[in-house]
């Protein structure tokens, strides 16, 4: 008769635990929704609202200023809010910012509105996973990284569904209007899921972290001795942890480091990926599909992207960092000189210009969805000391944004001047360049403590030359 009093306490943390990571996926889903969303609104917004290529630019890439300056205020606000009050906070912004962009009447309140749902996902892309790792159980945190790359492929997924079907009535203002749901859900969830521990016991609030972790453990010893080691890494931080300057990246030792992070950011994004996830209807209706075949098109590369992303999470602790990117930087450069090769080609006419179109791209962004999409998200954090780690991350992923806006920005005025071909070439030979940056400077972290990938990289730094020393003659 014991049996299932004894049972239900153990269901109860599962559940617990369950429903944060359900509403941690809100949002990832809701990073890759607003995303995505506007590559297929974008072919019906011109309709009704006055639109040069520049400011189609503008709309587009308008998300990413936003986020730029999200990223860069979440991890201040996060420490001073908390994480679960600044997920609400997030949440509000995008509600806010999609219903403006929803009744957008002319371009500049459409490019505000795109803004504002940017700050919304800097903030989430920032805090979303460091508050999912702070309350996750231990046996489950690894794969986060990757998680959320996959979340937000469900969300891209989700947004060109949506496009594709209110196509026929050209209802841009619903495709995008509709992101107001999974936000609205997002912000009611949170509020029912705890605050972090950790920021609990850095705000000195000790017992209310020990009640958190009890109910997300169901075991009190076991809270009591997670509460131990948070109340001990915290002190080891403050102890190593400094405020990092310019000055210290830029050092002889940390330089290798910053040039490393700086590029594989760089490659992300100017391998064309974000020309494909924006644009991609806009590049098929350039080559004769219509606009209801274009976005069914585009629910297919939002499937490939999403599924390739699932054999990424295996591979990537098993295979290495450096492989998967090699390969994977080979078939985005194979998709691309496909997608080169029609477009300047013979072979832009005549019955093998569609299925071309749509095999150079599939490969394309299955290649990436294997490597680069989720793999900068894993080594970002194991490329620099513990000292340093947070800001040095968050100059990289701020570089993030500024890359991913200014190929968004740019694409639509280069496509208009030079056509699709000649910027399929281009990203080919980034794709190739970045292979060789893997090949060349990338070291392998698979398998290797954050202190050993350290003292490597810190090895290149020291074997770096000094700056000669002025000579200063004293009379």
């Amino acid at each position: 008769m014991s049996g299932p009093p004894k049972a239900a306490p153990q269901r109860r943390p599962r559940l617990r635990n369950a429903l944060i990571w359900v509403f941690g996926a809100l949002g990832g889903i809701l990073w890759g929704y607003d995303t995505g969303v506007i590559s297929g609104a974008m072919l019906f917004i011109r309709r009704d609202i006055a639109l040069s290529p520049l400011l189609e630019g503008l709309v587009v890439s308008g998300l990413l200023v936003g986020a730029m300056a999200g990223a860069g205020l979440a991890g201040k606000l996060s420490d001073a809010w908390g994480r679960r009050r600044l997920i609400l906070g997030a949440a509000l912004v995008f509600i806010v910012g999609t219903v403006g962009a929803a009744l957008s009447s002319e371009a500049s309140l459409l490019i505000g509105a795109r803004v504002l749902i940017g700050v919304g996902v800097g903030i989430a892309s920032v805090v979303v996973p460091l508050y999912l790792t702070e309350l996750a159980p231990v046996e489950v945190r690894g794969g986060l990284a990757s998680l959320m790359q996959l979340l937000v492929t469900v969300g891209i997924f989700l947004a060109y569904l949506t496009d594709y079907a209110l196509a026929p009535a050209h209802a841009w203002r619903w495709m995008i209007g509709l992101g107001v749901l999974p936000a609205a859900v997002l912000a009611l969830g949170i509020l029912t899921q705890p605050e972090s521990p950790r920021w609990l016991v850095g705000r000195g609030r000790r017992d209310d972290a020990r009640a958190v972790l009890t109910r997300l453990r169901g075991d009190g010893e076991a809270a009591r001795t997670e509460l131990l080691d948070i109340e001990r890494t915290l002190e080891e931080e403050r102890a190593e942890t400094r405020r990092l300057t310019l000055r210290d990246l830029l050092s002889p030792r940390l330089r290798p480091m910053l040039v490393v992070g700086l590029l594989l950011v760089f490659f992300q994004n100017f391998g064309g990926i974000n020309t494909i996830i924006y644009y991609a209807p806009t590049l098929l209706t350039s080559i004769g599909f219509g606009d209801n075949g274009a976005i069914l098109a585009n629910v297919g590369i939002g499937v490939v992207n999403m599924l390739m992303t699932l054999p990424a999470m295996r591979l990537i602790d098993r295979r290495g960092r450096r492989p998967l990117l090699l390969w994977g930087s080979a078939g985005m450069c194979a998709g691309m000189v496909v997608l080169a090769a029609v477009n300047l080609t013979p072979l832009g006419h005549g019955s093998l210009l569609a299925p071309l179109t749509l095999f150079g791209v599939a490969l394309y962004v299955a290649a990436f969805a294997m490597s680069w999409g989720p793999v900068q998200w894993v080594m970002l954090p194991e490329l620099f000391p513990t000292r340093i780690r947070a800001g040095a991350v968050g100059v990289c992923v701020v570089f993030n944004w500024l890359f991913n806006m200014a190929v968004a920005l740019v694409f639509p005025s280069l496509l208009h001047a030079w056509g699709a071909g000649a910027n399929f070439v281009i990203f080919a030979v980034t794709t190739l360049a970045s292979g060789v940056f893997v090949k060349k400077l990338l070291p392998e972290t698979r398998g290797r403590t954050l202190e050993q990938i350290e003292r490597d990289l810190l090895r290149r730094g020291d074997e770096a030359p000094e700056p000669a020393p002025s000579t200063v003659s004293v009379g």
